[in-house]
């Protein structure tokens, strides 16, 4: 999930909006423009084109083409845009458009809106398969630890039983089995976040863009919440465990 969305993130922010402008605006008054964008919040990288640089940035991309025979250069000098992925959206993107469109040294503002669309769309689609599978994953996880963690304490609900039977209290029997359940936890994490260490490395050395979007924090994060999580799981389900078999008569545990 995290690498879907930065993955979703990167290709919103290659989006480029081409701030065209007129043939009368001066270097130094669309260099005064770009810096005035620069300052927008959702703005994240800005360059300013010339006449000359886009002629040879379509060279370059054109070799067939040709301006000689035109006799002058009919492009346009420009600004181009990079967005933070969180304002590509249609209705950040309109705010943003006429914002900048409504300036005087601005002809028009050119950005590829079929593609945006497609790429909301697609991130969409995949982040909901895949929080689906998530939620199915987690779900089906959670009941095979908890039932593993049950099938341990019955094989353990007489040693509970007798421990009651001689005056021990309820806080001195699940003790040990609190403590271990924490260990226990514990250690399934670290061996999680192994796991997820060796599968990032393979599929950084694989697919060898991943590696731009490693983001340590939220992985972190998420290795902060296995230990969270499996020390939790391992304790919650021992201890009610523990308090079930402590609540039944003798009889009941056979």
């Amino acid at each position: 999930m995290i690498y879907a969305k930065n993955l979703s993130d990167y290709y919103k922010e290659s989006i480029e909006l081409q701030v065209i402008l007129r043939d009368n605006v001066k270097e130094n008054q669309a260099l005064l423009l770009k810096d005035s964008l620069a300052v927008l919040p959702a703005v994240k990288k800005i360059q300013y084109v010339s006449k000359e640089m886009a002629a040879e940035k379509f060279k370059k991309e054109n070799p067939d083409e040709n301006f000689a025979v035109l006799g002058f250069n009919p492009l346009y000098s420009s600004i181009d845009i990079s967005l933070y992925a969180r304002y590509v959206h249609p209705d950040s993107l309109k705010m943003i458009e006429q914002n900048i469109a409504g300036r005087s040294m601005v002809r028009e503002l050119y950005y590829q809106r079929t593609l945006v669309s497609e790429v909301l769309d697609k991130a969409k689609q995949i982040g909901l398969v895949i929080l689906v599978i998530s939620i199915v994953m987690a779900i089906v996880v959670l009941f095979l630890i908890d039932n593993t963690i049950r099938l341990a304490m019955f094989s353990n609900r007489f040693l509970i039983k007798t421990m009651q039977m001689v005056g021990a209290t309820r806080w001195f029997i699940a003790k040990p089995f609190d403590i271990r359940s924490i260990i226990n936890g514990g250690l399934s994490a670290l061996l999680a976040i192994a796991g997820l260490v060796v599968l990032i490395y393979y599929a950084e050395s694989s697919l060898i863009g991943l590696r731009g979007m490693r983001d340590y924090f939220i992985t972190g994060l998420l290795f902060l919440g296995l230990i969270v999580i499996g020390i939790g799981i391992s304790l919650v389900s021992t201890h009610r465990s523990v308090m079930k078999y402590l609540k039944l008569k003798l009889d009941d545990l056979y």
